[in-house]
């Protein structure tokens, strides 16, 4: 009994199809999610998400988002989705770069929001270049 995965964000659907299983990166670390699973709904940190798809392991890039979980399906809502292809290392390395020398900037007693803003693009895009770095040919 096959599960429906849908991966969807802001801009686009990204899949929508039944697979075999699906591991996801949730905010307390991987989890593996077959059919006949039990209900849930999680937060997603960045990282890599995979499923079985006709007999072979497709993987993409996520960010920050959730997924819910029932018997039959899992429904992924994130920010990005994105296949090693789609990764430029070079812009995602000078993004972390931007984001680390902002951060050493600005006084973190007082902008908290800001902070945390700039450890989620570098969170989001170091997990972007691991993902790149692993799976480039």
């Amino acid at each position: 009994m096959p599960l429906e995965l849908h991966i969807v964000t802001p801009e686009k659907k990204i899949f929508s199809d039944l697979v075999d299983n699906v591991y996801l990166p949730g905010a307390d670390g991987e989890m593996g999610i077959l059919p006949q699973h039990a209900g849930l709904v999680t937060a997603l940190k960045p990282g890599e998400l995979r499923y079985a798809y006709h007999g072979t392991t497709q993987t993409l890039a996520i960010g920050s988002g959730f997924a819910e979980v029932t018997q039959t399906k899992v429904i992924v809502l994130t920010d990005s989705a994105l296949g090693e292809a789609e990764i430029d290392a070079e812009h995602v390395e000078a993004a972390i770069k931007r984001a680390h020398d902002k951060l050493a900037t600005i006084d973190h007693n007082v902008d908290h929001e800001e902070v945390a803003h700039l450890q989620g693009i570098i969170a989001k895009a170091t997990s972007d270049l691991h993902f790149k770095r692993k799976y480039s040919r």
